[in-house]
């Protein structure tokens, strides 16, 4: 916890965070799906909407309360305004199937649901932990081990590799009925579009306007007395199962669009997600070439300059009470010749002759599922250093110390901010390679790499130790002479 406290601390004083907007287009609002403002318009209309502008009391795009809902916040990513779901606390939000009016926003047997997610996670299959338990993006009803009660369910599994459309009737069958299932390799911050079609004859699953995959003809959904709980978006009904992420633009059908329809759906939506300034601030800044270093006492993997360019010394600097207490000041931002940024700044504060690493990062993102920060390079105290090529839209950065907690070669804020693994393990994922050269190696420091048949070499050998044979990512022949020398290896 001591790291974790440090770099709030930093956030408050030491860390300077700068926003560039560059340009600010005039996107407009969609008025929901199948009422947007113009363009190649979509001509289907919803049973309902819910674009989330109304964020106070959480009301669909067509004026229908909700039943009820907690903990939940808004964010400007998405169009404009998204749904955030994504708390360590029960969470949940919660619509009616049918309105006292008569009208219905949801039919189980027949429809169409559709939906803008981006996840506050990476998949494993990314390089992240997925959001570590069964997220609902989409859920009427609650599953039950013995089906008693009945279940509807858009959904995502714990590592984040994968998406389901599964369902339960009342019929105490002990059993569920998964429709569909299509892999997925979603990172953390970018919007997808999800549309799921189901009808007694066939269920399909559409990503990003794209067909993916026909499963089975519906034929278990929930009763009329579990459709009168209604139903909720990115949780379960205990709030639990969060999806983590944002949602935007959900819309319900009561008949399957077909291709032609969420194709046209996503293109004309697309558009207000890619114009969106926040959503374009989400491009992603890679990180530095780093030239690493030891010494009889200390090993530092990520080290240099970087892609900072020393300017030369401040004017004037003021120093730190101690090693750690460092900031950045003196901001100059301008506008290159190409659109991007080139930013100038002074570190101040800490000790002389000790490197303090920059991050930066487009958006403002921590924790272990968080989009990676960019390394840009070490800098020493009053000294003055420029950033080119940054973007255009918002950057923000940072400043670590040179701590290392393990003695992996790795900095904690390094390991914190970019490589997500655990400051105070030598070897986050138990490989039998450390953290740092697994970073140098271009492997990722969460994935045991001897536990991955498909990046790995197998060498096996006979009884008189002999190379005979090698499998794996390298599988090939290997020839030998009468003595069982080898000859050749052929992969």
């Amino acid at each position: 916890m001591k790291i974790l406290n440090q770099i709030k601390l930093k956030l408050c004083r030491p860390i300077f965070i700068l926003t560039l907007l560059g340009f600010l287009a005039d996107v407009g609002h969609a008025a929901g799906p199948g009422f947007p403002s113009g363009g190649d318009e979509p001509t289907n209309a919803p049973l309902d909407s819910w674009s989330f502008y109304d964020h106070t009391n959480w009301t669909s795009d067509y004026g229908y309360f909700p039943v009820s809902f907690t903990n939940i916040i808004s964010s400007p990513l998405g169009d404009f305004n998204s749904l955030v779901m994504d708390t360590n606390v029960p969470a949940w939000l919660q619509y009616n199937v049918y309105e006292n009016d008569g009208t219905t926003n949801l039919t189980v047997d027949n429809g169409t649901v559709t939906f803008w997610f981006a996840a506050n996670w990476s998949g494993t299959n990314q390089g992240g932990f997925g959001p570590q338990e069964w997220g609902r993006l989409f859920e009427v009803g609650g599953y039950t081990t013995n089906s008693s009660y009945g279940w509807w369910s858009i959904y995502v599994d714990d590592v984040g590799n994968n998406i389901y459309f599964s369902a339960q009737t009342n019929d105490l069958s002990s059993s569920f009925t998964p429709y569909l299932s299509a892999p997925i390799s979603w990172t953390t911050n970018v919007f997808h579009f999800v549309a799921l079609t189901y009808s007694p004859t066939n269920t399909t699953l559409y990503l990003d306007g794209s067909f993916v995959t026909n499963g089975a003809p519906l034929t278990v959904y929930p009763g009329t007395d579990v459709l009168s709980n209604g139903f909720y978006i990115g949780s379960d009904n205990s709030g639990i199962y969060q999806a983590e992420g944002l949602f935007n633009t959900v819309a319900t059908y009561n008949y399957p669009l077909n291709s032609n329809d969420v194709q046209t759906i996503y293109d004309y939506e697309a558009g207000i997600y890619r114009m969106n300034p926040y959503n374009m601030a989400m491009a992603q800044i890679f990180s530095a070439g780093s030239t690493p270093s030891s010494s009889p006492t200390v090993y530092e993997a990520i080290t240099g300059i970087g892609n900072l360019q020393l300017v030369g010394s401040a004017s004037s600097c003021s120093s730190g009470t101690n090693a750690n207490n460092i900031w950045i000041t003196n901001v100059v931002a301008t506008m290159a010749g190409n659109g991007t940024m080139n930013l100038t700044f002074t570190i101040e504060g800490g000790s002389s002759g000790v490197p303090y690493d920059v991050f930066a990062n487009s958006v403002l993102s921590f924790g272990t599922n968080g989009m990676p920060w960019a390394w840009e390079g070490q800098g020493y105290q009053c000294n003055v250093y420029t950033i080119t090529n940054l973007p255009s839209t918002t950057c923000f950065l940072i400043l670590g110390t040179p701590q290392d907690s393990d003695g992996d070669g790795l900095t904690d804020a390094y390991e914190l901010l970019v490589s997500k693994s655990n400051p105070y393990i030598y070897n986050t994922s138990g490989d039998g390679l450390s953290d740092a050269w697994d970073v140098l190696l271009g492997l990722s420091p969460l994935v045991n790499q001897l536990a991955q048949p498909s990046v790995r070499s197998n060498y096996s050998y006979d009884l008189a130790d002999w190379l005979e044979g090698i499998t794996g990512i390298r599988t090939g022949s290997v020839s030998l002479d009468n003595e069982g020398n080898v000859l050749s290896v052929s992969q």
